[in-house]
Protein backbone atom coordinates (compact mmCIF):
# COMPACT_ATOMS: atom_id res chain seq x y z
CA UNK A 1 0.00 0.00 0.00
CA UNK A 2 1.19 2.77 -1.11
CA UNK A 3 1.30 6.54 0.68
CA UNK A 4 1.46 9.80 -0.78
CA UNK A 5 2.85 12.70 1.57
CA UNK A 6 2.18 16.46 0.50
CA UNK A 7 4.75 18.49 0.76
CA UNK A 8 3.85 22.18 0.84
CA UNK A 9 6.51 24.62 -0.38
CA UNK A 10 6.72 28.23 -0.44
CA UNK A 11 7.64 29.79 -3.31
CA UNK A 12 7.11 33.01 -5.65
CA UNK A 13 5.72 36.51 -4.15
CA UNK A 14 5.44 35.25 -0.55
CA UNK A 15 9.17 33.83 -0.81
CA UNK A 16 10.03 36.95 -2.48
CA UNK A 17 9.07 39.56 -0.12
CA UNK A 18 10.48 37.74 3.02
CA UNK A 19 13.79 37.64 1.56
CA UNK A 20 13.31 41.37 0.19
CA UNK A 21 12.79 42.27 4.24
CA UNK A 22 15.53 40.42 5.56
CA UNK A 23 17.92 41.74 2.88
CA UNK A 24 16.68 45.31 3.28
CA UNK A 25 17.36 44.84 7.12
CA UNK A 26 21.10 43.82 6.21
CA UNK A 27 21.35 47.01 4.42
CA UNK A 28 20.26 49.51 7.03
CA UNK A 29 22.11 48.10 9.57
CA UNK A 30 25.08 47.78 7.64
CA UNK A 31 24.93 51.62 5.81
CA UNK A 32 24.31 52.79 9.27
CA UNK A 33 27.58 50.88 10.91
CA UNK A 34 29.52 52.60 8.22
CA UNK A 35 28.42 55.77 8.22
CA UNK A 36 29.03 55.81 12.51
CA UNK A 37 32.75 54.09 11.38
CA UNK A 38 33.69 57.31 9.12
CA UNK A 39 32.20 59.73 11.71
CA UNK A 40 34.10 58.35 14.26
CA UNK A 41 37.04 58.28 12.63
CA UNK A 42 37.17 61.76 11.87
CA UNK A 43 36.38 62.89 15.33
CA UNK A 44 39.34 60.46 16.14
CA UNK A 45 41.40 61.97 13.50
CA UNK A 46 40.75 65.48 14.70
CA UNK A 47 41.10 64.56 18.34
CA UNK A 48 44.37 63.26 18.11
CA UNK A 49 46.14 65.60 15.73
CA UNK A 50 44.77 68.85 18.30
CA UNK A 51 47.28 70.74 19.83
CA UNK A 52 46.97 71.48 23.55
CA UNK A 53 46.61 75.43 24.02
CA UNK A 54 49.78 77.04 25.15
CA UNK A 55 50.09 77.72 29.33
CA UNK A 56 50.44 80.87 30.54
CA UNK A 57 52.44 81.57 33.57
CA UNK A 58 51.22 84.69 35.76
CA UNK A 59 53.09 85.52 38.43
CA UNK A 60 51.79 87.83 41.21
CA UNK A 61 54.34 89.79 42.63
CA UNK A 62 53.67 91.85 46.42
CA UNK A 63 54.48 95.17 46.48
CA UNK A 64 57.26 94.03 49.28
CA UNK A 65 58.67 92.11 46.41
CA UNK A 66 59.51 95.48 44.53
CA UNK A 67 62.58 97.24 45.48
CA UNK A 68 63.27 101.18 46.21
CA UNK A 69 62.82 103.28 43.73
CA UNK A 70 65.86 104.79 42.27
CA UNK A 71 66.71 108.15 43.44
CA UNK A 72 66.43 111.15 41.50
CA UNK A 73 69.66 113.20 43.18
CA UNK A 74 71.82 110.32 41.37
CA UNK A 75 70.50 111.01 37.98
CA UNK A 76 72.69 112.53 35.32
CA UNK A 77 70.76 115.24 33.97
CA UNK A 78 70.96 115.38 29.76
CA UNK A 79 71.38 118.07 28.09
CA UNK A 80 71.18 118.98 24.11
CA UNK A 81 74.24 120.79 22.51
CA UNK A 82 72.96 123.42 19.72
CA UNK A 83 75.62 122.91 16.41
CA UNK A 84 76.20 126.16 14.85
CA UNK A 85 76.38 129.38 16.14
CA UNK A 86 73.45 131.41 17.88
CA UNK A 87 71.91 133.52 15.33
CA UNK A 88 69.99 136.51 16.70
CA UNK A 89 66.47 136.86 15.51
CA UNK A 90 65.73 139.51 13.13
CA UNK A 91 61.74 139.21 13.06
CA UNK A 92 59.77 141.37 15.87
CA UNK A 93 62.94 143.20 17.18
CA UNK A 94 61.06 146.45 18.43
CA UNK A 95 62.38 150.24 16.66
CA UNK A 96 62.77 153.20 18.51
CA UNK A 97 60.54 156.31 17.10
CA UNK A 98 61.22 159.43 17.60
CA UNK A 99 58.57 160.99 19.64
CA UNK A 100 56.06 163.40 17.27
CA UNK A 101 56.57 166.93 17.54
CA UNK A 102 52.61 168.74 19.47
CA UNK A 103 51.98 172.04 18.58
CA UNK A 104 52.01 173.93 21.87
CA UNK A 105 49.41 176.15 20.76
CA UNK A 106 46.99 173.40 19.27
CA UNK A 107 43.77 172.81 21.72
CA UNK A 108 41.29 170.27 22.49
CA UNK A 109 37.78 170.74 21.42
CA UNK A 110 34.95 170.46 24.17
CA UNK A 111 31.90 168.68 24.18
CA UNK A 112 29.69 171.34 23.75
CA UNK A 113 31.62 172.34 20.51
CA UNK A 114 31.39 168.68 19.51
CA UNK A 115 27.93 168.43 19.89
CA UNK A 116 27.56 171.64 17.45
CA UNK A 117 29.44 170.38 15.56
CA UNK A 118 27.97 166.92 15.21
CA UNK A 119 24.38 168.66 15.20
CA UNK A 120 24.50 169.63 11.67
CA UNK A 121 21.66 171.05 9.59
CA UNK A 122 19.27 168.57 7.77
CA UNK A 123 18.77 168.88 4.55
CA UNK A 124 14.73 170.74 3.73
CA UNK A 125 12.29 169.14 1.65
CA UNK A 126 10.43 171.70 -0.88
CA UNK A 127 7.88 171.28 -3.48
CA UNK A 128 6.58 168.19 -1.79
CA UNK A 129 9.65 166.21 -2.71
CA UNK A 130 9.42 162.40 -1.00
CA UNK A 131 11.97 160.48 -0.15
CA UNK A 132 13.07 157.76 -3.04
CA UNK A 133 14.82 154.56 -1.73
CA UNK A 134 15.87 152.60 -5.23
CA UNK A 135 15.52 149.06 -4.96
CA UNK A 136 17.39 147.11 -7.36
CA UNK A 137 14.73 144.85 -8.33
CA UNK A 138 11.94 142.46 -7.40
CA UNK A 139 12.57 140.30 -4.53
CA UNK A 140 12.51 136.84 -4.01
CA UNK A 141 9.60 134.54 -3.37
CA UNK A 142 10.92 134.09 0.02
CA UNK A 143 12.61 137.37 2.05
CA UNK A 144 12.64 136.80 5.77
CA UNK A 145 11.96 140.16 7.99
CA UNK A 146 11.11 140.84 11.92
CA UNK A 147 8.03 143.28 11.10
CA UNK A 148 5.61 142.21 8.55
CA UNK A 149 4.09 144.82 6.73
CA UNK A 150 0.76 146.66 7.18
CA UNK A 151 -1.81 147.53 4.91
CA UNK A 152 -2.16 151.71 5.58
CA UNK A 153 -4.55 152.45 2.35
CA UNK A 154 -7.00 149.80 1.28
CA UNK A 155 -8.74 150.53 -2.27
CA UNK A 156 -11.96 148.37 -3.05
CA UNK A 157 -12.17 147.09 -6.58
CA UNK A 158 -14.71 148.33 -8.67
CA UNK A 159 -17.52 145.66 -9.61
CA UNK A 160 -17.66 145.05 -13.41
CA UNK A 161 -20.43 146.15 -14.81
CA UNK A 162 -21.12 142.88 -16.82
CA UNK A 163 -20.35 140.96 -14.46
CA UNK A 164 -22.94 142.46 -11.70
CA UNK A 165 -25.93 142.59 -14.91
CA UNK A 166 -24.93 138.96 -15.33
CA UNK A 167 -24.89 138.26 -11.07
CA UNK A 168 -21.57 136.56 -11.54
CA UNK A 169 -19.67 136.24 -7.96
CA UNK A 170 -15.96 134.89 -7.88
CA UNK A 171 -12.49 134.78 -6.25
CA UNK A 172 -9.23 136.67 -7.55
CA UNK A 173 -5.98 135.80 -5.63
CA UNK A 174 -2.58 138.47 -6.32
CA UNK A 175 0.51 139.05 -4.89
CA UNK A 176 2.23 142.32 -4.70
CA UNK A 177 5.72 143.63 -4.54
CA UNK A 178 5.92 145.90 -1.62
CA UNK A 179 9.23 147.92 -1.98
CA UNK A 180 11.12 149.04 0.52
CA UNK A 181 8.97 152.69 0.97
CA UNK A 182 5.56 150.50 1.39
CA UNK A 183 4.62 151.57 -1.86
CA UNK A 184 3.40 148.59 -4.51
CA UNK A 185 5.65 148.40 -7.87
CA UNK A 186 4.55 145.14 -9.13
CA UNK A 187 1.40 143.29 -9.04
CA UNK A 188 1.44 139.38 -10.49
CA UNK A 189 -2.00 137.16 -10.85
CA UNK A 190 -1.53 134.26 -9.45
CA UNK A 191 -5.08 132.28 -9.35
CA UNK A 192 -8.53 133.03 -10.44
CA UNK A 193 -11.96 131.69 -10.94
CA UNK A 194 -13.39 134.49 -13.27
CA UNK A 195 -11.46 136.58 -16.07
CA UNK A 196 -14.08 139.08 -15.78
CA UNK A 197 -12.94 140.00 -11.95
CA UNK A 198 -8.81 139.85 -12.99
CA UNK A 199 -8.52 143.33 -14.60
CA UNK A 200 -10.69 145.12 -11.26
CA UNK A 201 -8.50 143.32 -8.85
CA UNK A 202 -4.64 144.31 -10.54
CA UNK A 203 -6.11 147.90 -10.69
CA UNK A 204 -7.30 147.93 -6.84
CA UNK A 205 -3.95 146.41 -5.69
CA UNK A 206 -1.82 148.86 -7.48
CA UNK A 207 -2.52 151.86 -5.52
CA UNK A 208 -2.85 149.89 -2.28
CA UNK A 209 -0.34 151.13 0.12
CA UNK A 210 2.11 149.40 2.90
CA UNK A 211 4.25 150.13 5.85
CA UNK A 212 7.44 148.53 4.64
CA UNK A 213 9.13 145.21 6.16
CA UNK A 214 12.01 145.51 8.67
CA UNK A 215 14.39 143.26 8.97
CA UNK A 216 17.35 144.19 11.26
CA UNK A 217 16.42 148.08 11.84
CA UNK A 218 15.96 148.35 8.12
CA UNK A 219 13.30 148.05 5.91
CA UNK A 220 13.25 145.25 3.10
CA UNK A 221 11.48 143.99 -0.22
CA UNK A 222 8.82 141.64 0.20
CA UNK A 223 6.13 140.02 -1.69
CA UNK A 224 2.03 140.06 -0.22
CA UNK A 225 -0.60 138.00 -0.94
CA UNK A 226 -4.16 139.90 -1.83
CA UNK A 227 -7.35 137.82 -1.77
CA UNK A 228 -10.16 139.67 -3.78
CA UNK A 229 -13.77 138.05 -3.28
CA UNK A 230 -16.18 139.88 -5.45
CA UNK A 231 -19.46 139.10 -4.16
CA UNK A 232 -23.22 140.54 -4.58
CA UNK A 233 -25.18 142.43 -2.03
CA UNK A 234 -27.09 140.13 0.05
CA UNK A 235 -25.16 136.81 -0.64
CA UNK A 236 -22.29 135.36 1.36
Amino acid sequence: MSQTIAVTQKYGAIELKAVAQKYMMIGVVGATILSFSFIGSYYLVAWLTEEAEPVHTVRIMKYSDLGPPPSLTNQEASAVAATGAAVKPSVGVPVPVPDAEVNPEQTIMSQTEMSQQQAAPKPEMTGGAELKIDDEGPPPDFVPYEKEPTVVKRIEPKYPDLALRAGLEGNVLVKVWVDKAGKVRKVILLKSDAPVFEEAAIAAANQWVFTPAVMQKGPVSVWVSIPFRFRLTGNK
